[in-house]
C-alpha cells in the first residue's frame, strides 16, 4: 500500500477529479465543491481540502469549510465530505486524513474544528470529543457534533 496524502494545493491540476469524486459519493453539485477548492487555491482561505490517492486516483478525501449545513452557524470551521472508497475502507486513510486536517489547521492557528456525523467511536479514536447535538439544515432529526481542540 503506497498511498499517497496530499492537499489540493500540492496538486490543483486535480482539482475537476476531485469535485466529481466528492459529488458522487455526497450527491452536492460540482459547482459547490468547485467553489469551495477554488477559494483554498486561490489563497482566500486556509480551509483546505485533503485527499488520499492510489497511483492517480482518488480513494479518500475530506475538506474543510465554514458550515457544513448545520444550525450552529457559531461552531466552525467544519470537516465535511469524509470518504473513503469501500474497498480501501478500515486502513487507517481516515484517520490519517484526518490527523493531517487537524494538524494543518492548528499550523495556521485555526482551532478548535468541528465535525457533525451520525457515526460514534470513530472519531473519538483520532482525539474528537462529542460536543453537542445539532440541528441538520431541512433534517428533523438531530446530529451528533464534536469537537478537536
Amino acid at each position: 500500500m503506497d498511498y499517497k496524502f496530499i492537499t489540493l494545493r500540492e496538486r490543483p491540476e486535480i482539482k475537476n477529479n476531485a469535485a466529481k469524486w466528492f459529488s458522487s459519493k455526497w450527491g452536492v453539485p460540482e459547482e459547490a465543491y468547485l467553489e469551495c477548492m477554488d477559494s483554498y487555491l486561490n489563497k482566500e482561505t486556509e480551509y483546505g481540502w485533503y485527499l488520499c490517492l492510489d497511483g492517480d486516483k482518488i480513494v479518500g478525501g475530506m475538506g474543510v469549510i465554514e458550515n457544513d449545513f448545520h444550525n450552529r452557524k457559531d461552531l466552525f470551521p467544519n470537516v465535511c465530505a469524509v470518504y473513503t472508497n469501500e474497498e480501501y475502507r478500515c486502513q487507517g486513510i481516515a484517520g490519517k486524513l484526518l490527523n493531517m486536517v487537524v494538524d494543518d489547521m492548528k499550523s495556521k492557528g485555526i482551532s478548535p474544528i468541528y465535525i457533525v456525523t451520525d457515526h460514534t467511536g470513530f472519531y473519538e479514536r483520532y482525539g474528537w470529543e462529542f460536543y453537542c447535538m445539532a440541528q441538520g439544515d431541512g433534517e428533523d432529526h438531530l446530529t451528533r457534533l464534536y469537537i478537536h481542540r
